[in-house]
């Protein structure tokens, strides 16, 4: 989908404040909004906090309000409210400021385009922009040049806003079909992965926590590791070296954020499978952050609405930036993925959880099936092995379901 390009433009931040909302929950929101305005290429002059006992349905904050804020705007503005608005809230309010109005939601959306780097990713992002953009139509594809440009063309006997439509829901159709076909190859390399009785560790996190430089820190990969929010959309898989032969696969995630869109949440099902089919979940919460809670609990809100239920070890990271002590509670770890302070616990930690599924076993392999013995060494920390005149005996720590697949072969 065409962007608009909005580097230099002057941003105005819009938030209500209504219910039992406090104060620091309206200004911590504005100052991510804030931050993520930055990242888009934005300059952000003004901050607005619009006090209501509940939105107003046709413009949101009220006329009124509208109207104010219209009255700052030159021709080089946009405005950008905290809360996604509906269609008709957004078309009500740039007509009141005669400006582009675009809500949370269409700015994350906006940021994921800029840093989608995968063809995967593009598709992603394109199905979420899509599904936000259908509602949104407007006569005379108004709504289609605020957004980032028209799609489509006028048809025989049709109206530009109907071939719009058509075409958007054709296209829709399409990026779904792209993306049931890379569902299902992440299905058959999991399926790869679990035959090879490798566990798969899942790094999940509220954005910028610092998860691709953990994962950079413990596999010693080249992943892209940047200071901004949603630097990593694609999942990245690493082997994770454990102790005593052991290792596991790790994976990368995209960053969770407050008031995630729910137009992404499925967009990026496909990727998100990745923490959900995952063995175990490593939870890392920035420690530095003034409301380090309230991101966790937004990271752990997204995980019950995707349906992961996995065991979670909390992953303290940046502690080299805290300037008190940190009360942390076994399993959980305090970590500097910069500075590597405690890295070598957090591998122990990880290790110690799997290895309670293993145990040590006996094989017996006739030399029609020594390529059998080779998946043992292979995925196993083999004791001790030797030749004999029915074949090759083994002796192996191995896991459950490598116990399983190996049982007739037991001594």
């Amino acid at each position: 989908m065409p962007q608009k390009n909005t580097a230099g433009q002057n941003a105005y931040l819009v938030a209500l404040q209504h219910g039992l909302q406090s104060d620091w929950e309206v200004e911590d929101s504005l100052a991510e909004l804030a931050e993520l305005a930055s990242d888009a290429g934005l300059n952000v002059v003004e901050t607005i906090v619009q006090r209501r006992s509940e939105p107003e349905p046709g413009t949101f904050i009220g006329s009124g309000k509208a109207l104010e804020i219209a009255e700052m705007l030159d021709e080089n503005s946009i405005v950008i409210f905290d809360d996604e608005l509906t269609p008709s809230q957004q078309g009500n309010l740039s007509d009141h400021m005669d400006a582009p109005v675009i809500d949370r939601t269409q700015l994350i959306l906006d940021i994921f385009a800029q840093r989608a780097r995968s063809n995967e990713g593009k598709i992603q992002v394109e199905l979420a922009q899509l599904n936000y953009l259908l509602p949104r139509l407007t006569g005379q594809g108004q709504a289609l040049s605020r957004l980032g440009g028209g799609i489509g063309t006028r048809g025989p006997g049709e109206t530009k806003l109907e071939t719009d439509r058509r075409r958007i829901r054709k296209r829709i159709s399409d990026l779904r079909r792209e993306l049931e076909k890379i569902r299902q190859t992440r299905s058959l390399q999991r399926r790869s992965r679990e035959e090879r009785s490798v566990p798969v560790v899942a790094l999940v996190g509220y954005t910028n926590a610092g998860k691709s430089t953990l994962l950079r820190a413990l596999t010693g990969s080249d992943v892209f590791v940047a200071d901004q929010l949603f630097a990593t959309l694609d999942p990245t898989i690493r082997r994770w070296d454990l102790t005593e032969g052991r290792w596991a696969y790790l994976t990368d995630t995209v960053g969770f954020i407050r008031k995630l869109p729910h137009t992404l949440v499925a967009a990026f099902q496909a990727t998100l499978e990745e923490v959900v089919y995952a063995d175990l979940l490593l939870h890392v919460i920035d420690a530095s952050h003034p409301r380090s809670r309230e991101q966790k609990e937004a990271v752990e809100e997204v995980l019950r609405e995707i349906g992961a239920a996995q065991p979670v070890i909390a992953v303290y990271n940046k502690v080299d930036l805290v300037d008190h002590p940190l009360e942390v509670r076994e399993p959980d770890v305090a970590v500097s993925a910069v500075t590597g302070h405690n890295l070598g616990r957090l591998t122990e930690v990880v290790y110690e959880f799997f290895a309670k599924s293993y145990s040590i076993r006996e094989y017996l392999f006739p030399f029609s099936e020594l390529g059998t013995a080779s998946m043992l060494r292979a995925n196993s920390t083999v004791l001790g092995e030797e030749f004999t005149a029915e074949g090759l005996w083994m002796k192996a720590e191995v896991d459950t379901r490598l116990e399983m697949l190996l049982r007739p072969f037991e001594k």
